[in-house]
């Protein structure tokens, strides 16, 4: 029987058991959690103070050692350099007249540093100053790309009574005032384009060259540029050397002062060969008349006058012309924008004849005694191809200087023929046919020597003999320009002493310009006097093509006409009433005068006028008149050099 007292209290208290988390604490390692919290600490301040030294070498790399470097960059973002344009050269002809000037041009500019809203002052100016809906759309293009620190051009060429009306109301716009500009200008405009060429804005071709060379930083005020002849060519020596303004601004990019400056260089002034008279006169001479007249002085290969006809204002460059009067002067059949004197090339014609007989001279071909009979017509041997003498002449029994008179066309087919290309090329080559003359402009063609090589490259055919006959009288593959031409007679009037034939006479107050002459030497001196001898009987003598034209002339002249056949006749006869205006010959001649002392050599071309004795010579009559004759013109402008002069000694 169990008993029914209660359990003691000894047995409750083994009965019972703690909780859960009571018995986990009693396991705790405060020893291991100790250490674990050291090490993290020890971690946690290690990286704090490892980010604090590299930030205070950070500190003292930027605020000591580089001090200065920081300095000058700080200073650059408050210290502008904005550039001042240089004036660029003047351009004088040889008397000291004026080709090519500067005038000031007044713009109406905009100062974008002390403008906020530009739509709004757009909007008020454009009644007063007479903004057209083209000039805003055009400032509106540039102008996201445009330094805020330079002046903004919102109107060009303004005239008196615009500069007056803005005026009156000037107090209402203090961002917008007046500058003056200078502004290329050519007084003597369409005379001289092909010579001075013309300043225009710097296109897209040309800044990518400027920034190849480093130069962009010289256009950075006035983005105008040579584009052609002595502007082109002469750009490093005229257009100057700018100068610049350091100013201090604030954070807005508003000058706050104008700390220094330093002035720019102008360009160099140029003395040019050009007599400008002369160069008027031949312009008017040739009015009305493609082609091109070339007149040098001889003695040194200056040039006196330059034309090519027709031609255009340079000025309409300058000022900027509309994209319809551009594609105008583009579309003209007469092609006004080329020059004929350089770029114009030709079958050079019977002017070549002086030339080649001095090669079949030297090369023994024929001697003064040679005689050769001229039915009108030569065979070619072998074959039963004739050339004929131009409108089929008979000439008999003639000499070299005969035929040089006469120009027999049978005696230099017989040249050609005993010559070979080979010989004859070469002797034409020192002449300077077929490369550039060296003249001081851009713009100048070689021409076309054909050789053999030249003909298997070309076409892949070789040379024939009948190739060649043609080229005897300058014609066949043979073209020139009439710079060219004017080389060659220059060599010949100086007995083989070739003259780089130049346009700069004298830059600022330097010496005159010259070259290092080349000669061509022959065993015989006397074969130069042969050869000029037949020009001088082109022009005096009973046989001489030019003999009516230089009739009863004051002066003796040498000289070689030419016409220059543009297809082929075959057998048939020139007959210039039933063939289109542009299929006409081209009239040529080379001349020189005085004779025994010669001061003026002179190269004419009038394309598609017919026969070079019957048009050319008449001009060429008219232009040595006006320079050697009696009734000679006293020094151009004598006057007003004078007043200049005195003027600067003032």
């Amino acid at each position: 029987m169990q008993s029914r007292h209660p359990p003691s209290g000894l047995s409750v208290i083994k009965r019972f058991q703690p909780p859960q988390w009571l018995a986990d604490r009693s396991l705790r390692d405060y020893n291991a959690e100790s250490t674990l919290f050291t090490r993290r600490a020890v971690v946690t301040l290690f990286i704090v103070g490892l980010g604090t030294f590299l930030l205070f070498y950070r500190l003292y790399q930027l605020q000591i050692c580089q001090h200065q470097r920081y300095q000058t960059r700080s200073k650059g973002n408050c210290i502008k350099l904005l550039p001042t344009a240089a004036s660029r050269g003047l351009i004088y002809d040889r008397n000291g007249v004026l080709l090519a000037g500067n005038l000031i041009d007044y713009q109406l500019v905009l100062h974008l540093d002390r403008t906020v809203a530009i739509d709004s002052l757009l909007q008020q100016l454009a009644p007063i100053a007479e903004l057209t809906v083209a000039e805003i759309t055009q400032f509106k293009k540039n102008y996201p790309r445009h330094c805020r620190l330079m002046p903004m051009v919102l109107k060009k060429n303004l005239s008196e009574k615009q500069m007056a009306r803005f005026a009156i109301h000037q107090h209402r716009f203090p961002s917008v005032e007046i500058n003056g500009h200078q502004r290329r200008h050519y007084p003597y405009g369409a005379a001289l384009s092909h010579v001075l060429g013309y300043l225009a804005k710097i296109n897209d071709q040309e800044q990518q060259h400027l920034r190849s060379t480093g130069q962009n930083h010289l256009y950075t005020v006035t983005p105008e540029i040579g584009k052609l002849g002595i502007e082109r060519y002469y750009e490093l020596l005229l257009r100057g050397k700018p100068g610049y303004e350091s100013v201090e601004i604030n954070r807005r990019g508003q000058i706050v002062r104008r700390l220094s400056q330093q002035p720019s260089q102008a360009g160099a002034n140029l003395t040019l060969t050009i007599d400008i008279n002369l160069q008027c006169h031949i312009e008017k001479l040739m009015r009305g008349q493609r082609g091109a007249v070339v007149a040098v002085d001889p003695r040194d290969g200056s040039v006196l006058a330059l034309v090519s006809s027709p031609s255009y204002d340079p000025n309409q460059f300058v000022s900027g012309m509309t994209p319809d009067t551009y594609q105008q002067l583009l579309d003209n059949p007469d092609r006004p924008l080329i020059n004929r004197a350089t770029q114009g090339v030709y079958p050079p014609a019977s002017t070549v004849k002086p030339f080649i007989s001095i090669a079949a001279l030297a090369e023994g071909v024929v001697t003064q005694e040679s005689r050769h009979f001229d039915p009108g017509w030569w065979q070619l041997p072998g074959s039963q191809k004739r050339y004929w003498n131009c409108k089929r002449q008979r000439y008999g029994m003639i000499n070299l200087t005969r035929s040089l008179e006469a120009s027999s066309d049978t005696f230099f087919y017989q040249v050609a023929y005993d010559l070979g290309i080979d010989r004859l090329a070469e002797w034409m080559r020192l002449f300077g046919y077929g490369k550039p003359s060296g003249i001081d402009l851009g713009e100048e063609l070689a021409g076309l020597m054909p050789t053999r090589e030249w003909k298997m490259q070309r076409y892949q055919q070789p040379w024939y003999q009948g190739d060649t006959i043609p080229v005897g009288i300058g014609q066949g593959y043979w073209t020139a320009t009439p710079m060219q031409m004017t080389k060659a007679l220059v060599t010949l009037v100086n007995n083989g002493e070739t003259k780089r034939p130049h346009l700069l006479y004298q830059q600022s107050a330097e010496k005159p310009c010259s070259s290092a002459p080349e000669a061509i030497q022959l065993h015989n001196p006397n074969f130069w006097k042969l050869a000029k001898e037949g020009m001088y009987g082109g022009a005096h003598r009973p046989h001489g093509t030019a003999r009516r034209a230089f009739m009863n002339a004051p002066y003796k002249v040498g000289i070689k006409s030419g016409t220059a056949q543009l297809f082929n006749l075959k057998d048939e006869f020139y007959r210039p009433e039933k063939l289109a205006k542009q299929l006409h010959d081209h009239a040529q001649l080379i001349a020189f005068a005085p004779y025994h002392q010669p001061t003026i050599a002179l190269t004419i071309i009038l394309e598609n006028a017919g026969s070079g004795s019957r048009w050319a010579a008449p001009l060429a009559r008219q232009i040595f008149d006006y320079v050697l004759g009696p009734c000679k013109p006293p020094s151009p402008l004598l006057a007003a050099r004078k007043a200049r002069t005195h003027s600067q000694n003032l």
